[in-house]
């Protein structure tokens, strides 16, 4: 029988950062021909903001199609290869089983979710009030669904859209500030 995933949030920790590095870093040198960068994202990047201690990681790399080629070494470091597991263009593993330590995401350089997953930390690196906004809403949510985490996931995506929105505005309000900067 399956064992079913307990929603759990925890505080900020600062060891996530490390753990990221550490992590990262392993990770470039199994990859090492084909990474090009690699992100910390997920709510354990943003300094103060509650998570599940799950260290999330996306790695641009020159050819997706390659990717598939380390699954074996993946698997050697306990990650689970899941594919694209629903978003066409990326590949994902897990780490943990249910007790799930980090997610790796996987894109080819250019794709649209990079910007997409960086824009998101760094607006609720960028503005406090909203991640602790939803922070509260991850809080509620991990009560009520504490043993549905599909549903915490499909609660949360409303909101998740509506930073999304507000990032890419903030983004290009970014952009057009540094080009009017730039034309001084």
């Amino acid at each position: 029988m399956k064992s079913v995933r307990e929603i759990q949030l925890t505080p900020y920790n600062i060891a996530w950062e490390k753990e990221f590095s550490k992590e990262a870093a392993t990770l470039t040198t199994i990859m090492s021909a084909q990474v090009l960068e690699v992100h910390h994202i997920g709510s354990t990047a943003v300094p103060g903001l509650s998570a599940k201690p799950i260290i999330d990681l996306l790695i641009e790399v020159k050819d997706i199609k390659k990717v598939d080629t380390y699954n074996q070494r993946m698997e050697q470091l306990g990650y689970e290869a899941k594919g694209e597991n629903s978003i066409k263009g990326r590949r994902y593993f897990q780490k943990g089983g249910n007790e799930r330590t980090h997610h790796v995401h996987i894109y080819e350089k250019g794709h649209p979710e990079i910007n997409r997953h960086i824009w998101f930390r760094d607006y609720l690196r960028t503005h406090p009030d909203t991640a602790k906004e939803y922070e509260t809403l991850k809080i509620e949510l991990a009560h009520r669904y504490r043993f549905e985490p599909e549903k915490y996931v499909e609660n949360k995506t409303n909101f998740i859209h509506k930073i999304d929105g507000l990032a890419l505005k903030w983004r290009k309000g970014s952009s057009n500030k540094n080009r009017k900067d730039d034309l001084r």
